[in-house]
């Protein structure tokens, strides 16, 4: 087995952080190979960022993602940019409201307005990372949820450990069926 993630969008939103967290949790956690890789432009924030996350129960030969099997689109230009390297049956998950434009689709789409949901829930836009990375545990099921919580705590700065706790439930939430 071979999954390869891409978190993308821009500088700022936490998309480096919440891709070492994948990875821990798949290494660490999980019993996993894993490997992280990211890449941003100069810019401090506003420009584009990347974080992609090989997970694999074999050697893992190459550490750039390929043949995308899970993607996070944060903004309109990385998902215009990236999409051609989802498999076809893969996912992408979009920020509802930064995304609008998907065109001609050959994988299935979870939209969901990430950064509205941190801004009602947590009253700031900066949980979006643990919303979508919850949606991508979710949405994949390759790395238990229990094992990214345990290395969710031990990456986000101390003291935010139970509001990134609550992000990242809410979007993993958002990917389970809904009963009653």
């Amino acid at each position: 087995m071979k999954y390869e993630v891409r978190l993308s969008g821009e500088g700022g939103q936490g998309l480096i952080l919440a891709g070492k967290i994948l990875a821990e949790a798949a290494a660490i956690h999980a019993g996993l190979n894993a490997t992280q890789s990211q890449s941003y432009g100069p810019e401090a924030r506003g420009g584009a960022s990347r974080s992609e996350v090989i997970l694999s129960d074999g050697e893992i030969d190459y550490p750039k993602a390929t043949e995308v099997d899970l993607m996070v689109a944060l903004t309109q230009q990385s998902y215009d940019t990236y999409r051609a390297d989802v498999k076809r049956g893969g996912v992408v998950i979009v920020d509802s409201e930064a995304v609008e434009r998907l065109g001609e689709t050959w994988y299935r789409v979870i939209a969901q307005p990430i950064f509205r949901l941190s801004e009602e829930n947590f009253g700031r836009i900066l949980f979006g990372n643990m919303i979508a990375l919850g949606l991508v545990a979710g949405a994949s099921g390759i790395v238990p949820k229990e094992a990214v919580e345990a290395a969710l705590v031990n990456r986000v700065p101390k003291g935010t450990e139970e509001r990134n706790l609550a992000a990242f439930r809410l979007g993993y939430g958002l990917t389970q069926p809904q009963t009653g």
